[in-house]
């Protein structure tokens, strides 16, 4: 193997181990909520990479009801869930070992149902002083990537790797560049009821994560998530100069679509927070892997405005009104 394998995280590498010289005919990537958003780019990267492995990406719950006809012998399948209690996931887990198929959790307790269930499991790590190398994301592409190395040779691995390492300072850079930005957007969106956000490609999941995960269940203000390529379709008869929007633009082959949606929303619309991947700096980032790392410095700069937000609405990112707290 390539000196880039061995630089991924120890257990991501012991994972690659055991899959070598196992077919795997197909990938399905199964978790809820945040854990799930971080998987829409790691499904992306397969739909462009690879040559023969086919992906999908389930709610947990609904992995299981649907039963997918192809889960077998020859599936790898990748479950995230940060405390690894997650009901659904862990069921999933169990769910898919009975069909046969390899099971890789990600998590952050390795003590969990989760990982227990799991033929093999990758600890990530989690919080603002965690180095980007061992966050969820970057480790869901270290295996991703690494899987597609093994499998089919492709010989992105290495670049992908050594842009992950240097992902730390350009997370610096990004929020100062940002800082001041985020709190004038908290102080101006403080009051908003509503906030959409709007993205498409392997930024679609940073959108759906910071609509569902933040404004939703963290800070209680109703949002939806966009797709770009669904605004002329019936969304964007919403804009209007009263109606906030985040729209996100990324580096990926699918950045028309969002900058056809930013360019009418910029005619019709007032209330507009870009974040543009490409006003950052990007040094140590490969160029041809920017594209897949733009979602995790997005990602990152959108939990900066989620905490400012959450500081200008006295309203803590760790309330809840149901979540841990009834039955359900």
């Amino acid at each position: 193997m390539s000196k880039s394998v061995i630089n991924v995280k120890s257990n991501v590498k012991t994972v690659l181990d055991q899959l070598k010289g196992r077919k795997i005919n197909n990938i399905y990537f199964v978790a809820c909520g945040g854990s799930s958003a971080i998987m829409y780019s790691a499904k992306y990267i397969l739909d462009r990479e690879a040559k023969n492995i086919t992906s999908d990406l389930y709610s947990s719950n609904e992995f299981i009801h649907r039963n997918p006809q192809q889960l077998g012998k020859e599936s790898l399948v990748i479950l995230c869930s940060m405390s690894g209690t997650t009901p659904e996931t862990a069921e999933a887990a169990k769910f898919a070992k009975s069909k046969g198929a390899f099971t890789v959790a990600l998590t952050n307790e390795p003590a969990s149902p989760l990982a227990q269930n799991s033929d093999l499991y990758i600890k990530y790590e989690w919080g603002n002083g965690v180095n980007a190398f061992d966050t969820n994301l970057s480790v869901l592409y270290q295996l991703v990537f690494g899987v597609l190395h093994i499998a089919e040779n492709n010989e992105k691995f290495g670049k992908l790797v050594s842009s992950l390492e240097n992902l730390q300072p350009v997370y610096e850079k990004a929020l100062q560049q940002e800082a001041s930005n985020a709190r004038i957007f908290a102080q101006s969106h403080a009051k908003e009821p509503v906030i959409y956000t709007m993205a498409s490609g392997s930024n679609y999941g940073t959108a759906y994560s910071f609509s569902i995960c933040i404004l939703m269940e963290m800070q209680w203000i109703h949002s939806h998530a966009i797709h770009a390529g669904e605004y002329f379709h019936g969304p964007f008869e919403i804009i209007d100069e009263n109606v906030p929007f985040i729209i996100l633009l990324g580096l990926d082959e699918t950045r028309p679509l969002e900058e056809r949606a930013l360019s009418f929303s910029q005619r019709y619309g007032k209330k507009l927070t870009v974040l543009d991947a490409k006003q950052y700096d990007l040094g140590g980032i490969d160029e041809e892997v920017k594209g897949y790392i733009a979602p995790l410095i997005l990602n990152r700069v959108l939990r900066q405005y989620a905490e400012e937000l959450a500081e200008a609405r006295n309203h803590p990112l760790s309330k809840r009104r149901y979540m841990w707290k009834v039955e359900y």
